[in-house]
């Protein structure tokens, strides 16, 4: 397979929506962002990367990180977690408190703001530093030690950040929180700061092309467990766009309000694209069109 020819035509597709939408406003460190920014990056299953565009421009990944924390509790904890976030599409938006109320404190999957945060505080009851433990993990998988958080989008979420101390707060009433809402709280903020590249975030994201194995070919998780969070992904990964992206796309996706969307091809690659500028969902415009263009062109799917 050609990935860089195919990066190539896929890029020069759709330059004319690169631009398009609005970077996220409710987060003033990302709102300055130039939304005329657009890379990709392709890793096969050897770890060897191609890229085009801005590839190796760092961004802040935000939601795309839950992923990455998801697979370090079933890693570490197996199943137990899906006893406290469901596996269900939300229907409502990122950072909703509806369904919460109607559900008792249990969110309906882990890659909307609450569920996320249930599998955060899971990895801080587990490892005593969440944040750290999944920056860690990142810098291993993406075989860069320079990997940091940035401390002006953590104080920037964490100053404007009090729908997710509602969601916290509210599940704690419920039981549904171990730790200290702060502490949850401080880990999420700090997680979602994580400034990665297109060529870390698809070598970060091989082991679920790898059926579970890390880049060192040690194993993360089970089979079972890898086509699991493949699955969420799949059906949950990006907001409440995830039909529409599972039409355009047909491949298991988390997306960030950062512009980036991670996505796998198990047994093939991970792909990862990054444009700043956002649709009313919260999704990567030419980031969605990107892929769409990338399985139409290589006719890669999971349908």
């Amino acid at each position: 397979m050609d990935y860089q020819g195919a990066l190539e035509v896929v890029a020069a597709a759709v330059r004319s929506q690169v631009g398009q939408g609005q970077v996220a406003q409710y987060i003033p460190a990302l709102a300055a962002v130039d939304a005329g920014q657009f890379g990709m990056a392709v890793a096969d299953m050897d770890g060897d990367v191609y890229g085009v565009g801005d590839w190796e421009e760092p961004f802040s990944v935000q939601s795309i990180s839950k992923t990455f924390s998801l697979a370090l509790v079933l890693a570490r904890d197996g199943e137990a977690i899906w006893r406290r976030v469901g596996r269900e599409p939300s229907g409502n938006a990122f950072n909703s408190l509806v369904q919460l109320e109607y559900e008792n404190g249990v969110p309906r999957n882990p890659f909307i703001n609450a569920g996320a945060l249930v599998v955060t505080d899971r990895l801080q009851t587990l490892t005593d530093d969440a944040s750290t433990t999944l920056l860690d993990f990142l810098r291993a998988e993406s075989d860069n030690p320079d990997l940091a958080f940035d401390p002006a989008v953590a104080l920037s979420e964490t100053e404007h950040g009090d729908r997710n101390a509602a969601l916290a707060h509210f599940m704690a009433s419920y039981g549904n929180l171990e730790n200290p809402v702060p502490t949850v709280l401080q880990h999420y903020f700090w997680q979602c700061s994580i400034r990665m590249s297109c060529r870390d975030l698809a070598l970060a994201g091989g082991f679920l092309a790898r059926h579970g194995l890390r880049a060192d070919g040690g194993r993360l998780l089970s089979r079972r467990e890898a086509k699991q969070v493949n699955a969420v992904m799949l059906t949950c990964g990006t907001y409440d766009a995830a039909g529409n992206f599972a039409y355009r796309v047909g491949l298991p996706g988390k997306s960030g309000v950062g512009g980036g969307i991670v996505a796998v091809i198990p047994g093939r690659c991970t792909l990862c694209v990054w444009s700043p500028g956002l649709d009313e969902r919260g999704n990567s415009v030419a980031g969605v069109a990107a892929l769409d263009h990338f399985t139409t062109l290589t006719g890669w799917s999971v349908f």
